[in-house]
């Protein structure tokens, strides 16, 4: 007999995507580092749920690419290199690109910007608190709100996959925003430019803002590495 207070069975995948989630959060503040190994039964065991969950939620971030699975090895926190960085940029330059060219050219572009404005309203309200972690937060989501404003699942689908790995450099780019005054004012100016139509013109500052964050990126990798090797 059913009813309201009944025991409902949580289905399995439920319990993969909540331990995914908490894996994802761990990564992405820090208390899984790069490089570090995950445990299958470790993982069970502190989230109290059988392997086969724990397994499948590996699965789903191994293709995100949050995770890395190494044969004979076991899945590990990827430690991005200066190629992973210049190959997640270029990705993200073609698809971000592609987005900013659908919007202008389908009738998309005041929609769009009345998206995009409160969020760069919110970086600039961080940006003035000295909320590093804010500003990355709305940085993310400045660029996944613009790719979904294109109207194309296809195109949308392809970029959470980039958007994914971007969030493993999160924690490097963090600590170089104070220093970056000029990066809600990029946002601004894209977000506007789009408003107005005028696609090169947002795709050129996109793709400078693209630059500027790869730079960023390799030179902190370069010193994280030299610590590494001076112990």
């Amino acid at each position: 007999m059913t009813g309201i207070n009944a025991p409902t069975r949580i289905p399995r995948a439920t319990y993969a995507s909540l331990v995914g989630e908490r894996i994802r959060s761990s990564i992405m503040d820090g208390r899984l580092r790069p490089g570090q190994q995950l445990n299958e039964s470790e993982l069970a065991a502190s989230f109290g749920v059988s392997r086969g969950p724990v397994r499948e939620a590996l699965q789903r971030l191994i293709q995100e690419g949050l995770l890395r699975s190494e044969p004979h090895r076991g899945v590990f926190v990827p430690v991005l290199s200066s190629a992973d960085v210049d190959d997640i940029y270029l990705a993200r330059v073609a698809l971000e690109t592609a987005a900013v060219r659908r919007i202008t050219e389908t009738s998309r572009a005041e929609l769009a910007y009345k998206v995009l404005d409160p969020i760069v309203r919110t970086m600039c309200d961080a940006r003035d608190t000295g909320d590093r972690t804010e500003v990355a937060d709305r940085d993310l989501d400045f660029h996944t709100t613009l790719v979904a404003a294109a109207g194309s699942p296809r195109l949308e689908r392809m970029f959470t996959t980039v958007i994914s790995e971007t969030r493993l450099c999160v924690s490097v780019l963090t600590a170089a925003y104070g220093a970056r005054d000029d990066l809600v004012d990029e946002h601004r100016t894209i977000s506007e430019m789009i408003r107005d139509e005028n696609a090169e013109g947002a795709v050129a500052v996109l793709t400078k803002h693209f630059v500027e964050a790869r730079v960023t990126l390799k030179r902190q990798l370069e010193v994280d590495s030299d610590r590494v090797r001076a112990g």
